[in-house]
């Protein structure tokens, strides 16, 4: 498994990306939409044979914090510890750039996000109400 952070993508890079997403959210136009509407994004992932089976997308919220965006793992890759080491190298790249403050949002039914990331020291910092009334909950790791 092969981990590398970039601002540009392949195409194959980038199917490979909306196959894992498709897989596991559904609704790829909405989400391609919104990857259209971003500036300054950084994606993180992890290749197995040439083939994308990890991702996490981020982008500079300020000079000196960085969100977390998206992220997912394709369903045949699961529990091998490609969440992990996406986030391990998401959070290298961010200081590297000195970034201090990562901050990404999750839901309570991603529970497997929401305790990775409580274990790789993020603290919940508040929980928000969408207007369709979804609850996010907000999340923040100190990078120094």
């Amino acid at each position: 498994m092969q981990i590398k952070t970039t601002s540009q993508l392949d195409e194959h890079d980038l199917n490979d990306i909306f196959s894992i997403h498709q897989t596991v959210f559904g609704d790829i136009e909405h989400f391609k939409k919104k990857l259209a509407g971003k500036r300054g994004l950084v994606f993180t992932l992890s290749i197995s044979n040439e083939q994308v089976i990890g991702y996490k997308i981020g982008y500079p919220l300020s000079e000196d914090r960085f969100y977390s965006w998206m992220g997912a793992v394709s369903p045949v890759a699961r529990n091998k510890g490609v969440a992990t080491s996406l986030m391990i190298a998401q959070h290298n790249w961010a200081k590297t750039q000195d970034y201090r403050v990562i901050e990404t949002k999750t839901m309570n039914r991603w529970r497997q996000m929401l305790l990775l990331n409580i274990k790789h020291g993020f603290d919940v910092k508040a929980v928000e109400v969408e207007r369709d009334g979804v609850e996010k909950i907000i999340l923040e790791k100190r990078l120094d």
